[in-house]
Order: structure tokens, then sequence, then C-alpha cells
């Protein structure tokens, strides 16, 4: 255990109260000076919530915070700044269309004697800053926008250390990252720590986190499940914790189901190519089978998925679905063949967050039956609760707003919204991106059972080789827009999916 002389952050029996909600329960939190400290727990756990009492965004109900030997209570994030304690989101929280110096130096303009802002200082200093505390040297003149959202975090990293923070908060930074990118964060982050600068690091990714932090807190449901130390915790423990029961390893590793699937062929393209986006692609999907499109990111595994959803027709090749030949013109097309796709980025192309859970479940539904069809509400509510029920999602009732639910529930909410239209084809794109353990888990496992028990196709897209292996009975590698080769039954592993990518393995043709 640290000494208090060790910790920069105690956060002790903290409660914090929402109207018929508890989000947090005598929850505990140390924060020793210069480490990186992972604050871990399922989609609605409790991190979120946390982390907005630290900076001020709520106010707790109950407990105490001792940052450097001082009690605090910041009544807002611009307070909890001012004092040292500064977050970089997912979202990246500056104004993309000012300049970076702009950026780095908004609300603390260097001034000239006359009082107008001191622009060749602001930019020189912006600049500086960006090379000595992060090694980067661009143009600081340019507007933001100009810049990819690596980028962007690296600049709200820079303005973050410019406060003279001495917490730093990283909420999910690696999200949009590449791999490269992502080292270079930690990069940064080590460096950071080597100057005694504590780092809060909230990430989905257990790779990550056994890479880059030194001890983990977890949360469950709003409470305090315990401190850990990264090198002591097993991952598979660190699960378990996560998730408040026993797993064994080989239920973790595989949900695939062994049996073999149906003959029929539900889909089949024959030489299909959509201009830049998919290239003389020739593939069958059987029913009743979960077969996966493995690749790097901007391989063309979204843009199988945006095609065959009629979201970007096919200019040359064929595509039958259940035999008959067909011509999407868009997406009501597919949805009249029985598809159904849930987006990449929910946020953007899935969830209203407005409106109830009730009316994101019956959405395609209603639209697929046309404008004038109405659904009376009596079946609306009967299919919305019987869908809730099925994928366990967490609301406290179907009028809910989808908005206020945690990321892994939101994912749930569009699944069912497509299941409710009873679809042939699932096509599932980065489903259990940015959700937690125990929901990825769910969400594996559903796929695999739709398959299995309602004879359903499933198309499954992830980044991470690991879920496909647990996921998919057949597997498609994409690079460059063009289908190198296909995996499956004991060809299935990480290794092969990685040698195929570069080039180095071979499946079926």
């Amino acid at each position: 255990m640290a000494s208090d002389n060790d910790l920069i952050l105690r956060m002790e029996h903290i409660d914090m109260f929402f109207p018929g909600v508890k989000a947090l329960k005598d929850v505990s939190f140390n924060l020793r000076r210069g480490e990186i400290h992972s604050l871990m727990g399922e989609n609605g756990a409790g991190k979120s919530t946390l982390v907005k009492v630290l900076t001020g965004v709520y106010q707790k109900t109950a407990g105490d915070v001792i940052y450097c030997g001082d009690h605090i209570e910041p009544k807002s994030p611009l307070e909890s700044q001012k004092i040292g304690i500064s977050t970089v989101y997912q979202e990246v929280n500056l104004c993309a269309n000012l300049s970076v110096a702009e950026n780095i130096y908004i609300g603390r303009e260097p001034r000239t004697k006359l009082g107008a802002i001191d622009w060749h200082t602001m930019e020189e200093r912006s600049s500086k800053l960006l090379h000595d505390s992060l090694g980067i040297d661009i143009d600081v003149t340019k507007l933001l926008s100009f810049y990819p959202v690596a980028m962007q975090q690296m600049i709200a990293i820079a303005r973050a250390i410019d406060t003279r923070c001495k917490i730093l908060i990283l909420d999910e930074p690696t999200s949009s990252l590449s791999e490269r990118e992502t080292e270079k964060l930690f990069e940064i982050m080590r460096n950071l720590r080597s100057t005694g600068i504590s780092i809060i690091f909230i990430s989905h990714f257990l790779e990550q986190i056994y890479t880059i932090c030194d001890r983990i807190t977890i949360l469950r449901d709003g409470s305090y499940v315990g401190e850990y130390e990264v090198k002591k915790l097993p991952r598979i423990e660190l699960i378990s914790k996560m998730m408040g029961k026993e797993i064994n390893e080989g239920e973790i590793e595989s949900n695939v189901d062994k049996s073999k699937p149906s003959d029929k062929r539900f889909i089949e393209t024959d030489k299909v190519t959509v201009p830049g986006k998919v290239k003389d692609l020739s593939f069958n999907i059987k029913q009743g089978e979960v077969i996966g499109l493995a690749g790097l990111l901007g391989s063309g595994r979204t843009e199988i998925a945006d095609m065959l959803f009629g979201l970007t027709p096919k200019t040359s090749g064929t595509l039958k679905v259940d035999g008959l030949e067909v011509s999407f013109k868009c997406p009501m097309d597919a949805m009249k063949k029985r598809i159904a796709f849930c987006p990449e980025d929910r946020k953007i192309s899935g969830i209203f967050a407005d409106l109830t859970v009730r009316e994101n479940i019956i959405m395609a539904l209603v639209a697929k039956g046309g404008m004038f069809r109405h659904m009376p509400r009596s079946k609306q509510n009967e299919l919305a609760d019987y869908y809730i029920k099925l994928l366990r999602i967490k609301v406290s009732d179907r009028e809910q707003r989808v908005g206020q639910l945690s990321g892994g529930n939101q994912q749930k909410v569009i699944i069912a919204r497509w299941l409710a239209t009873q679809p042939s084809l699932l096509i599932l794109d980065e489903p259990t991106r940015g959700i937690d353990v125990g929901t990825k888990s769910e969400i594996e496992a559903l796929s695999v059972s739709l398959a299995k028990e309602n004879g359903m196709s499933v198309v499954f897209i992830s980044g991470e080789m690991g879920e496909m292996v647990r996921t998919c009975s057949r597997i498609i590698v994409i690079r460059d827009h063009v289908k190198l080769t296909e995996l499956a039954e004991d060809e299935i592993s990480e290794t092969h999916i990685m040698q195929a990518i570069a080039g180095d393995y071979h499946g079926h043709a």
C-alpha cells in the first residue's frame, strides 16, 4: 500500500446519486505521483461518473476528494483544470475552426502592452511546446481541422501540459488511432510519467492496459472491486473481477459453432466491383454461419458491408440473394431482401440519442413497412420489451432516452432494431468497439447463437483478431480492397490471419 506521501490523489467513500439511481456506492480511488493508472469496468460500472466527480462536472453526494494533501470540491471542469487536473476525451473537445495555437492558448492568450493578442508570441510558444514536450513539429497557424484526429489528441495533451497539470485523464484516447499512432501516444505517456505527471488511463483494449499501465482499479455496478498491480493480475482474473463471475479461459477463447453450416448459400458474389472500394469480389455467405471479414483499417471490410446493404451500389459483377440476381440501388432494396446492417459508428449512423429505447427499436421495422402502415403502441411496447429482455439491455424502462445508456447498451439497442426486422443476414461492423469486456462476450455469443439456433447468416467485422477467432466459423481476409484468401475450421487463428494479411499464408481460394 502506498504511503500518503506517494499519493497525489485520494478519493474515499464516494457516493453519487441521480434521481432514482445510485451511480457510485462507496467508491475509493488512489493515484500515485508519476504513475499510469487504469480505471476499468464494464459500461455502466461508474468510470465516467467518478472522473466527472473529480473534474467538477458532477458534485458528489458523499465522500472526500484529497488532492495534493488538500480536500477539494471543484464546481466545474475549468476549476479543476486551474488546480492541475486536465482531461483529454475520446472526442477531442477543442475548436476545429481555430488554429492549433489558438486552441492551445484559448482563454490564456499572451497579450501585448496594449491588451491585444500577441499572435507572434502565442505561435512561437505553441511550436516550442509541441516540439519540446511531445517531439511534434507542425504548422501551428493552420486550423485544427486540417490535422487528423491523432494529431488533434496530441494538441489537446500539449494544452493540458501547458496548463501545468499534475493529473492527466485520458478517456479512450486510442479508439480512433492506428497502431503506430497508439505507440507514439504511449511513448509520450511514458515521458510524461517520467516527469512526475500522474495519468488516469481509461480504455477497453486489454492489450494496451497491460502494455502501458502500472496499476488498475476495477469498478463494477458503481462499486469498488479492488486495486491491483498490472503485472500481478492475470487477464482472465481481470475479466472475472469486472464481470463478477468466474470465467474459464476456454469460454473466453471461443464461441464458434463447430457444427457444419447449411450448404445453402444466402449470398453469392461473382467479380463484384465498386470503384475505389471493392475489387473483383467473389465469395459466398451460407445460411446459418458467422463469416468474418478480416483486414487492416481501410482494407475494404466496411466497403463490402456497404455494398451488401446497398449503400454503395456495385458497378459490375453479379450479386445473388437466395439464388436470385439482384442489383441494390439503396438500403431499402437490401432491407426488402431481409438484410440488416449495424454500422461501425453507432453515434453518427446508429442511435437516435434523443429518442426512447422503444422508438429506436421499432424504427427499422416501421421504415420497412412504409410511412402509411401504422404500428399500434401495444405492438411497439411488446417488441421493445421482448428485445430488452432477450438482449439484457440495462434500462430503467422502454421510454428511457437512448442517449442516457452506456455504449454497450446503445449497441444492443441497435442490434435489437435490426433483429426486429427478422433478417436473414445480419451485418455487424465493429459491434464491440468501445464497449466493455462483458458486453463484448455477450455480443460475440449472440452472433453465434443467431446463426446456430435461428439459421441467420451473420457477417462479423472486427479489428480485434482474437474476437474474430472466437466468433467466426469462416474468415475472409481482405487487403487493399481485394479478397486474399479464406480461412476455415483449424486454419482460423490470430497468427494465420496476420500471415494472410501479410500474404504469407494461403488457405482456401
